[in-house]
């Protein structure tokens, strides 16, 4: 019975897991031209969520950040998914590294 009990609350545990998983915001970024857009991207402070890459350029991208530091190279016409750690109130730059000149942005968390 007590083992039982315990592989019953692990399941569950699995499961409320698993939908806070699925219920976290997803923002999307662009990558066109070199260029993210949106360029600033408003997020909710102290609340994790993901963020969907998507290139549309021809090349590889790269979608990088300092802190916290996240990375990823995206290919061409693909997506990548990151889930990002809740943020404390503030401005957090990311960038393409392939091409830092140009493609810049900032998520600001409030």
């Amino acid at each position: 019975m007590r083992a039982a009990l315990c592989v019953l609350a692990a399941s569950l545990c699995a499961l409320i897991s698993t939908a806070r998983a699925e219920d976290l915001q997803t923002y999307t970024l662009t990558l066109k031209g070199h260029r993210f857009a949106p360029a600033e991207l408003l997020v909710p402070a102290g609340k994790p969520f993901y963020l969907l890459v998507v290139n549309q350029d021809d090349t590889p991208d790269e979608f990088e950040m300092s802190a916290p530091p996240l990375e990823k190279v995206i290919q061409p016409g693909a997506e990548g998914r990151l889930r990002v750690r809740p943020l404390a109130p503030g401005r957090f730059v990311f960038f393409d590294d392939f091409h830092p000149d140009a493609a810049r942005g900032v998520i600001v968390a409030e």
